[in-house]
């Protein structure tokens, strides 16, 4: 038999839509869900499957309403699962069906896409010798419904909407969500920190803003041996061996030990202080980490990482603006914590997806970052060109949904709102000089330490 050869003008295999999200939602992640689920409803048309799709294709999808959405949504799931039993017809039904959910099954396909992305991302995923995680939270609005307003209550100022707090792990490098957790309007970014830290991938580095700066906090994360990159204010009270002229500071180790551990007889935390330089030496920015080594982590590195933090701003712009998240639509609790899961969990396979799909970059060379808005437009695209039956190239447009690289001229922030209280970085942190009785406080921990 003779051997065919391909010509070279041939169009190369494309990956469909369907082909990368099975990449995630794997046949062994569907059962892990389903046996979550505990149901016995063999006869429902509301399956774990086409429940969680469905959750996920209409925070995609394109409409003005909740039905328009869902219309287009289960069109579309239904050409996904063919052999599987159809759908319920009714966004009522879907909503019924949705409650009934337990968040332990969306928790469990989050689970199991981190595990994913840690694996097709090992090339990708250290900067040098860590994982650089971001850490930021943010409200998200929901609808003035009765059950709403006595549940989540008022957060901010007075007569607000009711709202949930939403904090997430982003990795910097390539702006990618890893993990988030909910909470009310007036729930403790802190607190949300010091759960998701079980879900930290090992060699973590979290950088965070000042409002992360506590004790506790830098205790917990020291003691589960997660490495931190936390910015300072004056609130923050640090010690030395030896007097410091705060003018001439560059870097150095510091005792982190408030008054309230010291009167309960507290070990003080052995941390390092890096000092980066405003460009126009008027807001420079003091960082606190559990590196001490500074060969590990110099000072233009810490900057570096830093600088990236903007990529939290940029997973919560593109959340509200670019998948349309800025209201929920949900009018119970129980909706509410599910659209926000699902919403986050679409988030993070449209970006996953993305970032798998850029071509690698030669060594030296910029990191390609994705752009929310071209992938959300070629899942779009690929999702009404399988309506009607059209071939749309959905992978290389995946490969093209990069993100503009440009200088910046200018300030971030162009306009001052008149709701919108201005920001005022923070002040540099008190750094304090040890007495002879708190040396030799800290001598005896430390022998009795070791």
């Amino acid at each position: 038999m003779r051997k065919t050869t391909r010509s070279k003008h041939a169009p190369r295999y494309s990956r469909s839509f369907l082909a990368c999200l099975r990449d995630f939602l794997t046949p062994a992640l569907w059962k892990q869900a389903q046996q979550q689920r505990h149901t016995s409803r063999r006869s429902s048309r509301w399956q774990t499957q086409p429940l969680v799709l469905m959750l996920l294709l209409m925070t995609w999808c394109c409409g003005d309403s909740q039905p328009e959405r869902f219309e287009t949504a289960r069109a579309f799931c239904v050409v996904c699962l063919p052999k599987r039993r159809r759908p319920g017809r009714t966004v009522q039904g879907f909503q019924k069906a949705l409650a009934r959910l337990p968040m332990g099954v969306l928790r469990v396909i989050a689970a199991g896409v981190r595990q994913t992305l840690a694996c097709r991302l090992a090339s990708r995923w250290f900067d040098a010798g860590f994982v650089v995680l971001g850490c930021d939270g943010s409200r998200v609005e929901c609808p003035r419904a009765k059950e709403l307003e006595q549940h989540l209550g008022e957060a901010g100022k007075e007569g607000a909407a009711p709202s949930i707090w939403v904090t997430a792990l982003v990795h910097l490098r390539l702006g990618l969500p890893w993990a988030w957790r909910l909470g009310k309007g007036t729930a403790s970014e802190r607190g949300h920190l010091k759960h998701l830290v079980t879900v930290l991938p090992a060699a973590a580095l979290l950088v965070a803003d000042a409002g992360y700066c506590g004790f506790d906090l830098a205790q917990r994360l020291q003691q589960k041996g997660v490495s931190f990159l936390l910015r300072m204010s004056s609130q923050v009270p640090l010690y030395t061996m030896e007097h410091v002229r705060l003018t001439r500071f560059r870097e150095g180790l510091v005792y982190y030990w408030t008054k309230k551990v010291q009167k309960a007889g507290g070990a003080p935390l052995r941390l390092r202080l890096i000092r980066i330089r405003g460009r126009k030496r008027k807001y420079d920015v003091w960082l606190l980490t559990s590196v001490l080594e500074q060969r590990r982590l110099p000072v233009a590195l810490a900057g570096q990482f830093y600088r990236w933090r903007w990529e939290n701003e940029g997973q919560f712009r593109a959340y509200k603006r670019t998948l349309g998240k800025l209201k929920l639509v949900s009018r119970t609790v129980r909706l509410v914590h599910r659209e926000a899961e699902g919403s986050l969990l679409a988030l993070q396979l449209l970006l996953a997806q993305g970032v798998l799909a850029l071509p690698s970059v030669a060594a030296g060379a910029a990191e390609k970052i994705c752009s929310p808005r071209k992938v959300l437009l070629a899942v779009r695209q690929e999702m009404l060109g399988l309506l009607r039956g059209q071939h749309v190239r959905y992978y290389e447009r995946l490969q093209q949904a990069s993100r503009e690289r440009r200088g910046r001229t200018s300030a971030k922030q162009k306009r001052s709102w008149p709701r919108r209280t201005p920001h005022k970085p923070p002040k540099p942190p008190r750094i304090l000089t040890l007495t002879a009785e708190q040396k030799a406080v800290i001598s005896r921990l430390e022998a009795t330490a070791a």
